[in-house]
């Protein structure tokens, strides 16, 4: 009885050491060094436990980890869907656990430590394209301020980093199950392959500062403004506005990239707005890109506007992906690339940037850099910011990034930070730099997530040999009641 309960306390405690070092590896702040070995301790509980157990410890796990977001979550959607996210997330940290741990306990060869890796490979993959928010909770971007890592996502996107990031923990667990002999060869190529990509990151990153390319300006003013607002506060808000334009092309800008949605308007208001705006860019001279929200008897768009220099609409850009707080606004399908002041340039909206596949359809449209209204959360400013910069190393292009309520960005096509400052309520921020706007081929932008569907399938092949009556056990028989 007394080896029984030790034997549990070590799993619990095991469970939650991996739990509060996943919580601080995969929250909105990760300490990127964290998450390539966070979830050894949780693995070694599974497979140390029987199968409720090892769900159990691992739900455990998972929630401590997944409820370092729920403050955040609580900010873009109602209290009762938090609390769904949250657990789902936990729920999916038990599934890929619990498989994993069904194929390792089943599959004799040391190889099917590949399980772990391959099975969050699969689920980033089908979150990607299935799922309406995309795989905003990746484990790759718990490496994307750890440029030499997030390099390989030019290679085969976030599986290809989610593959090298989650096989070192499952060779630790592997070793620790079936002796560090055992998992000698697997342990040795998960440090071959996370040395060799830090290699490649440190070689891909060019040694000398970014190019110089067109002097960018960014305003952005936190207030909201909408239906309920005072007018006096939305004159304010865009005469300081038409302000920072004024300043930013004093000082040489030649595009001036404002926030998302800075007000919803009726169609007849967001005329008149369009035509104020149009007057702006002309007065000095400017590529003035806004985000603007039309209100047409309930059907709402969340548009970018590009006006020329000369002032004229160029582009009116129709965001893609629509976030929680906004479902009632309608998607847009079309892309916008035009050739601004020296360079080519493509227009998104915030949420667009969560999704690979917007990076990869302006990477192969030739993008250079792409201008970003957005709107933040306060809380989630930083890893917003550094997410979206991703696309750029995926599909490789720069990005200008203006978000309310988060940061003013610019990076280039290697993630690398040219300026930055965070945002502030009136009378607002304003950054000034210049954009290393430049088209960097990748591998990523040809063949799109095809390393994530092999490894979907590969994930998929192991299940159906962990699961079938062939399965080759890797435990003792007398242990296989744990295993079922």
């Amino acid at each position: 009885m007394r080896h029984h309960a030790t034997h549990f306390g070590i799993d619990l405690a095991l469970a939650l050491a991996g739990g509060i070092a996943m919580r601080h590896a995969f929250g909105l702040d990760p300490v990127w060094w964290l998450a390539w070995l966070a979830p050894a301790p949780v693995l070694v509980a599974a497979l140390r436990s029987g199968p409720w157990r090892a769900f159990l410890l691992t739900l455990l796990a998972g929630l401590v980890a997944s409820s370092a977001s729920f403050h955040y979550f609580t900010l873009a959607m109602p209290l009762p869907v938090a609390v769904l996210v949250t657990v789902l997330l936990a729920l999916t940290w038990a599934l890929v656990v619990g498989l994993a741990r069904r194929v390792l306990l089943r599959v004799a060869s040391p190889w099917a430590v590949l399980a772990y890796p391959l099975l969050w490979c699969a689920v980033d993959t089908l979150m990607a394209h299935l799922h309406p928010d995309g795989n905003w909770s990746s484990l790759a971007y718990s490496q994307a301020q750890f440029l030499p890592a997030v390099q390989v996502l030019a290679l085969a996107g976030t599986a290809g980093l989610v593959f090298v990031l989650s096989l070192l923990p499952a060779t630790i667990a592997l070793a620790v199950q079936r002796g560090w002999q055992a998992a000698r060869t697997p342990l040795l190529l998960a440090l071959v392959l996370t040395v060799a990509t830090f290699a490649y990151g440190f070689a891909r990153i060019p040694s000398t500062a970014p190019p110089q390319g067109d002097l960018v300006g960014l305003a952005v003013i936190d207030d909201y403004l909408g239906p309920r607002v005072p007018p006096s506060l939305g004159q304010q808000v865009w005469t300081q506005y038409e302000a920072h334009v004024a300043a930013l092309a004093g000082q040489g800008a030649r595009i001036v990239v404002l926030p998302e949605k800075i007000d919803t308007l009726t169609p007849a208001a967001a005329q008149a707005l369009q035509a104020r705006l149009a007057a702006l860019a002309a007065r000095h001279g400017v590529w003035l890109a806004a985000g603007i929200g039309v209100d047409d008897d309930g059907s709402k768009r969340n548009l970018a506007w590009l006006m020329t220099p000369d002032g004229h609409l160029d582009a009116n850009y129709q965001k893609h992906h629509i976030a929680p707080p906004e479902r009632e606004f309608l998607p847009g399908a079309e892309y916008a690339v035009r050739v601004a002041a020296s360079a080519r340039y493509g227009l998104a909206i915030c949420k667009d940037l969560h999704f690979a596949a917007m990076g990869r359809a302006y990477g192969t449209r030739q993008v250079q850099a792409l201008l970003v209204p957005a709107w933040d959360f306060d809380e989630d400013g930083l890893y917003a910011a550094r997410l979206s910069a991703l696309r750029g190393v995926e599909s490789g292009f720069a990005m200008v990034r203006a978000a309310r309520q988060g940061l003013l960005t610019v990076t280039d096509p290697y993630g690398r930070i040219v300026a930055e400052t965070p945002s502030a309520g009136l009378p607002g921020t304003t950054l000034l730099a210049r954009v290393p706007a430049q088209h960097v081929a990748t591998l990523y932008a040809r063949t799109g997530d095809l390393f994530g569907w092999l490894c979907t399938a590969a994930a998929a092949l192991l299940l159906v040999l962990a699961f079938g009556p062939r399965g080759a056990r890797a435990v003792p028989r007398e242990a296989a009641a744990t295993v079922a």
